[in-house]
């Protein structure tokens, strides 16, 4: 805990210092329930790349310096990867003349490009020391876990030994990643099936305490919303009034966007589910967490306690990072995490 302790009081210094910003770091650890998950384990590497974790929070510090935004768009990626093929860094590869890959499948277009830098980054740091040892896969379960906790979040200790997937493919991830228009019961349905329950899936929502979305996420919530309503409902009023001042109704402009945190958009913290109880939630799938009676109870408590959300947000990171994983000899421990070996 020495070396974290010590990134994050640096990061703290510097943020105060070079941008102004009021957030306090977590410096704790949170304890996940002990995995069975086969061919993982703590200290994968302890022998083949003792330093492994030294390196990458080197480089997730540095990068986090030049861009903040950097641990929402790593979770946000690392999220996308779990979610389709399992987490194997597919999400990397960079399409081919023969093979158009995940990250060129319409809703991964947005997945922004300093999330994917720190990940390559960090592996090419660690192809210098332990050259063809660490899988992409780990680098991004390790990486994220490293920029979350510089936001805020609660640091975990990070089962090793996943290795990178041998097939990225675009046609596969429509259907496989959740979309701001589908219900509750196909949300619920997803993420089961994906073996997160619905206490996981209201944890990892508040994963949007940080990060941004484009208007066109919501934008029907604001203008036109049914025949009866001209704004969403469920949505505060004077939000939905704010959020139109740098959504107009007919922009078509991709760079626009809004903090899904609205109160606390640089810290991780337990804000977004405050948000949900006000009718600040920025997604319609945000916001329905508070409502339905499938979740609103996990909102409430959450929202009341930050301890009881970083609990539950550890505990699901740690499933998250166990979707789909191939260890043993399954897939390959690729030398760039864009572009598979053979």
């Amino acid at each position: 805990m020495a070396k974290a302790s010590f990134s994050v009081l640096f990061a703290l210094v510097f943020l105060f210092l070079q941008e102004g910003l009021v957030f306090v770091p977590y410096t704790g650890t949170v304890t996940a329930a002990a995995s069975d998950v086969s061919g993982l384990s703590y200290g994968f590497y302890d022998k083949s790349c003792p330093n492994l974790e030294e390196i990458i929070q080197n480089v997730v510090f540095q990068k986090f310096k030049e861009a903040f935004n950097t641990a929402a768009g790593a979770l946000r990626i690392f999220f996308h990867d779990c979610f389709v093929e399992g987490c194997d860094a597919s999400v990397l590869i960079a399409s081919s003349n023969t093979n158009k890959a995940e990250r060129d499948a319409d809703i991964n277009l947005s997945l922004p490009g300093d999330g994917y830098e720190v990940f390559f980054r960090a592996k090419r740091a660690l192809e210098l020391q332990c050259p063809g040892v660490v899988s992409c896969a780990d680098v991004m379960a390790i990486a994220t876990r490293d920029l979350l906790n510089l936001v805020g979040a609660p640091r975990w200790e990070v089962l090793k030994g996943r290795r990178d997937g041998l097939i990225s493919k675009a046609s596969r991830v429509a259907g496989n990643i959740p979309e701001t228009n589908q219900t509750l019961s196909e949300l619920m349905s997803l993420f089961n099936s994906k073996g997160l329950s619905v206490l996981d899936m209201v944890a990892l929502s508040g994963g949007h305490t940080i990060g941004v979305s484009h208007c066109d996420r919501f934008i029907d919530r604001i203008y036109s919303f049914n025949k009866t309503f001209d704004i969403d409902p469920t949505m505060d009023k004077d939000y939905a009034l704010m959020l139109r001042e740098s959504c107009p109704e007919k922009t078509s402009d991709p760079y626009i966007v809004q903090p899904n945190d609205v109160s606390t958009p640089q810290t991780f913290d337990n804000a977004y589910y405050q948000n949900l109880l006000k009718g600040f939630g920025l997604l319609s799938t945000d916001q329905i967490l508070a409502l339905d009676t499938n979740t609103k109870g996990y909102v409430n408590s959450m929202a009341e306690d930050q301890k009881v959300f970083f609990q539950h947000f550890v505990r699901a990171m740690v499933k998250l990072g166990e979707t789909g994983i191939k260890t043993g000899k399954d897939g390959e421990i690729r030398r760039d995490c864009g572009v598979f070996n053979s």
